[in-house]
């Protein structure tokens, strides 16, 4: 039987912890959120689920930069393609393993582009990357 769709706010607060549950944990982008950032996921987690909400529900809720956190971030230490790319690949196995639908679909789709453009926008035009990225990431490339 497959997932239900995202449909709503309390969904996509599900989803939102479960994937940072598994990115605070994950050796390759878990220090920027745990030592870098140092995220407090309950403060944090109700303007993530604004952008969300915003992004798929078409709410309208989000009024902040998303950008800027990620750009102070990458000035304190640089983030790369493999970063992004291990992003959208814990993104898409969090939403794989809770819902299946087009806001789910969209929602994969979403954070590809995302992190296309944050890696654009912190290193520049060439994003192939010197480190090479996850497959995921590469495939964004592919098809932009």
């Amino acid at each position: 039987m497959p997932h239900p769709d995202i449909t709503d706010r309390a969904d996509l607060e599900r989803l939102l912890r479960r994937f940072y549950e598994v990115a605070f944990a994950d050796p390759l982008i878990g220090p920027y959120f745990t030592e870098i950032a140092r995220l407090d996921l309950e403060t944090h987690l109700p303007h993530i689920t604004d952008f969300w909400e915003s992004a798929l529900l078409r709410t309208g809720e989000y009024r902040r930069n998303a950008f800027s956190p990620h750009l102070g971030l990458h000035q304190r230490r640089p983030l790369t393609a493999a970063h992004f790319g291990r992003w959208v690949q814990l993104w898409q196995a969090a939403v794989d393993g809770l819902h299946t639908g087009p806001n789910a679909d969209r929602a994969k789709a979403q954070g590809e582009r995302i992190a296309l453009a944050m890696l654009r926008r912190t290193a520049g035009p060439d994003t192939t990357g010197t480190e090479g990225g996850f497959v995921p990431l590469s495939a964004v490339l592919l098809r932009s």
